[in-house]
């Protein structure tokens, strides 16, 4: 518009919010920090699963994988793991609703409890945790209720699956110890840890850096990034200690074993489906593969912790590696845990579909019942004020 030009154009302004002084050309320094933490947060999980693929390359026979995949699979167990699939995230999202009705969130019906499952896994394909982030705020925004609230739960559930991971490597060190000892004694990795776990000063380190920690906490518990660190801890652990007094503790006990059951299933299932795999199962020594199958299951849950694409790289090399224990080559290895992830992400991609048309289809209705409900919630709130 016309008129008089800005007089304040240049001119220094005072935050009263972050009390400070500053140019309306200079851009301040966390907005820098920030989208430098983005995009190192965008760029890492890309590096590390392209870094990890290519490495993969360069350790198997491309052609004979490609042989394998053609003529050596028996796609019938694929088709069965995938199945397996869809089953465990359909009992993530029931068990999950147990927690939401805890915190005070009413009933969801199953299907949108599944769709919020399917939804986070496929877009973890995309980005990881994105999909973490997106059923907190699907549900949120469904339900009308607090995101922290949400957050809380989604926290909870997975350390509870943490609990789950840690109880299976416990059972794979008593039940598959030979493997253990020769994963420790092989790989420069297993002589590391191995080293590492029974040297005594390194326990007196870890107590002191504990010991450390716990008093840093306490001497700068008024900083910002303290606090922001205590407040999601309590977060995990208001959404964690809601199991222990929630209505369906049981249930939502029996759900956990479902989940992980179903995905060794998806593991063992798949066994059957290569002939160098079935050689376990018939094998004496494994008890119809149930210990291969546990080793390879625990060494690929693990590497999820390590940021990537859907686990796309560090999954497939644990795999692989893991099958190397059996005395299965790298490139059976890598032919394994490519068909296994590459139908897994299939189903993936399918139900994140199925969850964006079930979204569309009951936007309308979703809508219209939050409506209602804070209406006679406010209606209730006005009668008890008077």
């Amino acid at each position: 518009m016309g008129g008089r030009p800005n007089q304040f154009r240049g001119v220094k302004r005072y935050d009263y919010v972050n009390n400070m002084t500053t140019s309306p050309s200079a851009k301040p320094r966390h907005d820098l920090i920030y989208y430098i933490g983005r995009t190192v947060k965008i760029i890492l999980p890309l590096a590390i699963s392209a870094g990890l693929i290519i490495w993969l390359f360069h350790k198997i026979n491309l052609h004979q994988i490609s042989t394998i995949i053609k003529d050596g699979v028996d796609y019938r167990y694929i088709v069965a793991m995938m199945c397996i699939t869809v089953l465990s995230h359909i009992i993530r999202g029931v068990r999950w609703g147990i927690q939401l009705r805890a915190v005070g969130i009413p009933r969801i019906p199953a299907v949108a409890e599944s769709v919020s499952i399917f939804g986070a896994y496929a877009l973890n394909l995309v980005f990881p945790f994105l999909g973490e982030a997106w059923r907190c705020v699907y549900i949120t925004k469904r339900e009308g209720c607090k995101l922290s609230t949400v957050v809380g739960t989604d926290l909870g559930d997975r350390a509870s699956d943490g609990i789950m991971i840690l109880m299976l490597l416990i059972l794979t060190l008593f039940v598959a110890r030979p493997a253990i000892d020769k994963f420790l004694d092989k790989y420069p990795l297993g002589e590391a840890i191995d080293r590492v776990s029974t040297d005594g000063m390194m326990w007196v380190w870890l107590v002191a850096a504990v010991v450390i920690l716990i008093a840093a906490d306490y001497l700068f518990r008024h900083t910002g990034f303290v606090k922001g660190i205590n407040t999601s801890a309590l977060r995990i652990w208001n959404g964690f200690k809601v199991l222990f007094h929630m209505k369906g503790t049981g249930l939502y006990i029996v759900l956990t074993f479902g989940i992980w059951i179903c995905y060794f299933l998806e593991t063992y299932v798949c066994f059957f489906a290569f002939p160098f795999t079935r050689e376990l199962i018939t094998g004496s020594n494994y008890v119809l593969g149930l210990i291969p199958g546990l080793v390879v299951f625990v060494f690929g849950s693990c590497s999820m912790a390590v940021p990537s694409n859907g686990g796309l790289g560090p999954w497939n090399i644990a795999v692989m590696f893991a099958l190397s224990l059996f005395g299965i080559s790298n490139t059976d290895g890598a032919a394994y845990s490519i068909v296994c992830w590459s139908f897994q992400a299939i189903v993936l991609v399918a139900s994140g579909i199925f969850s964006v048309f079930y979204i569309m289809a009951n936007h309308k209705s979703v809508k219209r019942q939050l409506a209602m409900r804070r209406a006679a919630q406010s209606q209730a709130n006005e009668i008890k004020s008077n």
